[in-house]
């Protein structure tokens, strides 16, 4: 076998789909049914040379991918992969080295050190906080909301490290009404329960009212406030110089699901986030707006002592060495990749201004599709973006259709948009009525994207309504 004529042709199919990023159809064009057939060989008895393995993988789940690493997805918050970003991810798998400890790789151990630091200065949050890079915001919350329950129940005498959480006092969790299902997950796998979460609703703007909160809270019970840098729908910032300070005054813990809003602190949209750096956690993504490769999360917290007994384990085999960082004791992971090096290429690629004009351009792009779907005859907007997510609906042809067809129409015409195949949206559910999302987050998006993927859209949906049958009034 000869393992660098295989990366040579790995890297070949790898160049050649980037290629195609801007031209390929950005859904994908095959079904569950034809991958099946295609991948579903029977148990190999034998091996197979390595470059016919991926030349084969290659064919077999051809169609199969969606373009959400191109400028043209604006479905979900999914970011792309910046070039040395996606290199250093390469040279990652490459070096191979379990970063867990200092002594499994000193390299991807101190990359993480600078990275985290990075980060922090980035984001203007309090720089002897500790940080853990994991797998997804998801994992982030979880780590940060351990390291919460940890502060939490010391805070009244209960070591739930040491004796768990039978019998411990319990924990409210007080979010918004639209707080992300990620959210609801770290609690249950933290064994707090779904059912210790208040959801606070929300004004017109979709974020927590001050006195709204206020009026939760409980002096001297154990208490975690989560708060939203950006929800996934209108991307509603919560007023943190208001809000966290009352929520402090009540002995609370404040943790931030910024998975994407979060890195507007390092931008001029930086004031819409005041006093978010007042938080006792954050949780964001770096696959997201700074655009590295899947999977990287980021988990940063004020209170590193609670952080460590929340993470840190010893074993008699495990060795640790002074004065170096060892990610087990900061991460839920044991064997884990070293993120660090992703983060570390992508900031340097783009420097503090490269980030800002990142940031910038995605949301006056955000804006530009907003206002130019809203320009169409046919289209509703629904929410203007306040960042880089907004909402449209489309009105179905019949003024008298009930809520369950204008729904239906506009899934029919978000899926219809999707089939044309120059662009990817998806669909949500805000105020109890269907709507197509538009979020922009990738590094290659252009404004001739915007003004090319609008002419389509005008198109299909010109088409989607001269062919609708409109009941006629008798």
């Amino acid at each position: 076998m000869k393992p660098k004529s295989t990366l040579f042709r790995a890297a070949e199919h790898a160049a050649s789909y980037l290629d195609g990023l801007s031209t390929h159809p950005v859904g994908a064009t095959t079904t569950a049914d034809d991958l099946r057939q295609r991948l579903a060989l029977a148990l190999p008895e034998t091996g197979t040379d390595p470059a016919r393995v991926i030349d084969d993988l290659v064919e077999q789940t051809r169609g199969g991918h969606l373009g959400s690493a191109g400028g043209r997805f604006f479905a979900w918050v999914i970011g792309g992969a910046l070039p040395s970003a996606l290199a250093a991810d390469w040279l990652t798998s490459t070096w191979d080295n379990n970063a867990a400890l200092y002594a499994c790789g000193p390299a991807a151990a101190v990359v993480e050190e600078v990275a985290g630091s990075w980060v922090k200065q980035l984001l203007g949050l309090p720089m002897n906080a500790s940080f853990a890079f994991t797998t997804g915001c998801q994992m982030a919350h979880v780590t940060c909301l351990a390291a919460a329950r940890h502060s939490i129940l010391r805070d009244v005498g209960w070591d739930v490290e040491a004796d768990g959480l039978q019998g411990a006092p319990s924990i409210r969790v007080i979010a918004s009404e639209h707080c992300h299902g990620s959210i609801e997950r770290a609690v249950r796998f933290l064994g707090l329960g779904k059912n210790s979460i208040v959801a606070l609703a929300t004004g017109a703007d979709a974020r927590v009212r001050p006195d709204t909160l206020e009026a939760s809270l409980v002096k001297g019970e154990p208490t975690l406030v989560v708060l939203d840098a950006a929800d996934l729908n209108v991307g509603a910032i919560d007023p943190f110089d208001e809000l966290i300070p009352i929520a402090k005054a009540h002995g609370a813990w404040v943790h931030i699901d910024g998975a994407f809003g979060l890195w507007a602190r390092a931008s001029k949209h930086a004031p819409r986030l005041a006093g978010v750096e007042l938080a006792d956690s954050w949780a964001t993504d770096a696959h997201k707006w700074l655009n590295t490769p899947k999977d990287n999360g980021i988990a940063i917290i004020r209170d590193s002592s609670a952080h460590r007994a929340a993470m840190s384990v010893s074993a008699a085999y495990l060795s640790s060495l002074g004065g170096v960082r060892d990610q087990i004791d900061w991460t839920p992971d044991w064997t884990r990749r070293a993120r660090g090096f992703a983060i570390y290429a992508a900031i340097r690629e783009l420097g503090r201004d490269g980030i800002a004009d990142l940031v910038e351009r995605c949301c006056r792009f955000a804006e530009e599709l907003a206002n130019g779907f809203a320009s169409i005859p046919g289209v509703e907007l629904v929410a203007a973006p306040t960042l880089n997510q907004a909402l449209v609906r489309f009105i179905h042809p019949d003024p008298c259709a009930n809520v369950n067809e204008q729904d239906g129409w506009n899934d029919k015409i978000i899926d219809a948009l999707n089939r044309e195949g120059t662009a990817f949206f998806s669909g949500s559910r805000w105020t109890g009525l269907r709507v197509m999302r538009i979020s922009v987050v990738n590094w290659q998006t252009t404004s001739d994207d915007v003004v090319k993927r609008l002419e389509a859209a005008k198109r299909v949906i010109e088409t989607e309504r001269g062919n609708a049958i409109v009941p006629r009034p008798a």
